[in-house]
């Protein structure tokens, strides 16, 4: 598995032209998962993990790797599945999700493969409330399925989803709106309930092409988008269309040009605040604090205050 993520600079070229790179696994049946080789730190045989009193059951212990204890989550037990029976029998993918590092339990790991955001999609329709399926695709015509990590993180470490924070909302234009772009169900609810503390309205959808279509539609109607919209909020990772390429569309469009867009995602790091600069993003947060995400929006409507009052 040393060698599984070689080479992964030369993949950073891929960002912006909606095509990603997915590492494909196994839990403990046949079926195929996919993870961002993006959100991969690397991949390892389950290292001697140590215990944690009082953890949440799908947490199987800390690994200690290069002087990090990591917690390693048993991937298959959180979405509803059994428990793996011996760790060191499996491997760990490594991962960083919303700040955190974070250890997936897997039975096997297979191979990388290329693919296009349009052959990413949506799950079927009447999965219900308890599926964690986000996304799907197909590799050498089987299913593979994407989970909604956000949902998983959510369950497992009681992800905080209110901010505590206060904005002063004097002068602010509550009548705007913002759209919200994310695929994952889960974190649609977090970002809603954090504008729903502020008291402004957001329009909510599920991936990049359906939030361009209604940014469209919008652009249409008489006046200025940007009279209607206080700004864009959107995921990078999505089916159809990601964010790197929603942005893009957005910019290449004399129509919505000037509407202000912040990437919102758990893809974090350095190489991913480039690439907003690179695509013509107006910020990138990193997922999920939703102190920081009201702060951010409150920037942005004291900025229109003193915009309008200019």
């Amino acid at each position: 598995m040393a060698g599984v993520l070689d080479g992964v600079d030369l993949r950073t070229q891929m960002a912006g032209q909606n095509r990603l790179e997915m590492l494909m696994f196994r839990l403990r049946g046949r079926q195929r998962f996919g993870i961002n080789v993006f959100k991969v730190k690397e991949v390892v045989h389950c290292p001697p993990l140590t215990e944690v009193p009082g953890a949440h059951p799908v947490i199987r212990g800390v690994a200690n790797l290069r002087g990090a204890n990591i917690p390693v989550m048993d991937l298959g037990h959180a979405i509803g599945g059994p428990m793996m029976d011996d760790p060191k029998e499996y491997f760990v993918i490594m991962t960083e999700y919303n700040r955190r590092q974070l250890g997936f339990l897997v039975g096997s790991v297979e191979r990388i493969v290329n693919m296009n955001w349009e052959d990413i999609l949506p799950p079927p329709v009447g999965l219900g409330r308890g599926s964690y399926m986000t996304a799907v695709t197909r590799v050498d015509d089987e299913l593979v399925e994407i989970i909604d990590v956000e949902k998983v993180l959510s369950e497992v470490l009681q992800t905080e989803e209110a901010a505590s924070g206060e904005v002063e909302y004097s002068g602010f234009d509550l009548q705007k709106q913002i759209l919200v772009v994310d695929d994952s169900v889960v974190a649609r609810k977090q970002i809603k309930r954090v504008l729903d503390q502020i008291g402004i309205e957001c329009v909510l959808k599920k991936d990049g092409r359906e939030a361009l279509q209604q940014l469209q539609i919008w652009s249409e109607e008489p006046g200025e988008i940007t009279g209607r919209l206080a700004m864009v909020i959107s995921d990078i990772e999505m089916p159809k269309m990601d964010g790197y390429a929603l942005v893009t569309a957005i910019r290449q469009d004399p129509k919505l040009a000037a509407l202000h867009v912040v990437l919102h995602s758990s893809l974090s790091g350095v190489f991913n605040e480039s690439m907003v600069q690179r695509v013509g993003a107006d910020h990138f947060l990193a997922k999920f604090v939703p102190d920081e995400l009201m702060a951010m929006v409150g920037e942005r409507l004291q900025a229109l205050k003193v915009a309008k009052a200019g």
